[in-house]
């Protein structure tokens, strides 16, 4: 009887890899996590078989999976479950492939996906819709989008570097005047080069909506799957802790518009929030 090839999640130690090994193990699959920190509260669960000791964003996640993979059946399945897990494992792709499965785009693309001053300049070339955004490099930077921006505003880094993470666990910070976002940008400038200030987009939790879907290797949607936000942690800009499947055809065909224009394969996802002062939608960012 031959073995089934078992998942390999990427980062276990966070709720999004957690989520993902029990989705897999209930299917039968059987589950390998890689965690940074193996007490971690995810690293608990019984859907893993294993679990190993590695940043999953860090230098030594290559070796750490290739000592792994000499210990498989047959080639693992890789899921990275952060966007640090994603640029590693697409940097290190050359020596991964001979290991392991691992779907996806090409290098530039996820570079792309992942730096969101590229993605926003992608955004809009392709004319897709986002709220109006300032790209604050300095002081002056900051004040001048401190003078324009309408308020309340959110201001976040281009992608959450090892240098952001240690400051704070934040993956955005909100605005109520031109005093906070300066203020914001006094406190973690020194941790990203840029910083990203754009319009608050009106609305609760229910108007962020999502769409993940599985780009196969021809590079067409074998899966979407639309759903919006019921209830985040932490408040209006954490991660989803309930949410619904929802029809909105808007959301599909605005993650098919950028994923078509880039040649996308595996999994993906796009967010999208409805402003409820004038009814657009607004994409957020992919991941």
């Amino acid at each position: 009887v031959r073995a089934t090839a078992p998942a390999v999640v990427v980062g276990l130690d966070c709720i999004t890899g957690l989520q993902t090994a029990r989705i897999l193990a209930r299917r039968g699959v059987p589950v390998i996590g890689v965690a940074r920190d193996p007490r971690h509260f995810a690293c608990r669960t019984r859907a893993c078989t294993r679990v190993v000791a590695a940043d999953p964003e860090g230098p030594g996640l290559l070796d750490a999976l290739e000592r792994l993979a000499a210990e498989l059946p047959e080639p693992g399945v890789l899921v990275p479950c952060s966007d640090g897990a994603v640029l590693a494992l697409s940097r290190g792709r050359e020596r991964m492939l001979p290991h392991y499965r691992l779907v996806l785009p090409d290098a530039d693309v996820v570079e792309v996906m992942i730096d969101k001053v590229r993605f926003l300049e992608l955004a809009q070339r392709i004319g897709l819709p986002i709220p109006r955004t300032w790209l604050i490099r300095d002081r002056a930077g900051a004040r001048e989008a401190a003078a324009q921006l309408a308020y309340p505003a959110v201001v976040k880094p281009p992608m959450k570097s090892p240098a952001w993470q240690r400051a704070t666990r934040a993956k955005a910070f909100k605005g109520n005047d031109a005093g906070e976002l300066l203020a914001i940008h006094e406190r973690y400038s020194p941790f990203a080069e840029v910083l990203i200030a754009q319009e608050w987009i009106e609305g609760g939790e229910s108007e962020l909506y999502s769409c993940n879907c599985y780009y196969g290797r021809e590079g067409r949607p074998l899966v979407t799957f639309v759903a919006r936000k019921l209830r985040q942690w932490p408040p209006e800009t954490g991660t989803s802790s309930l949410g619904e499947e929802v029809r909105n055809d808007a959301v599909l065909a605005a993650t098919l518009q950028l994923f078509d224009a880039v040649g996308y394969r595996g999994l993906g996802y796009v967010e999208i929030k409805r402003d409820v002062r004038s009814g657009r939608q607004l994409v957020i960012e992919p991941n």
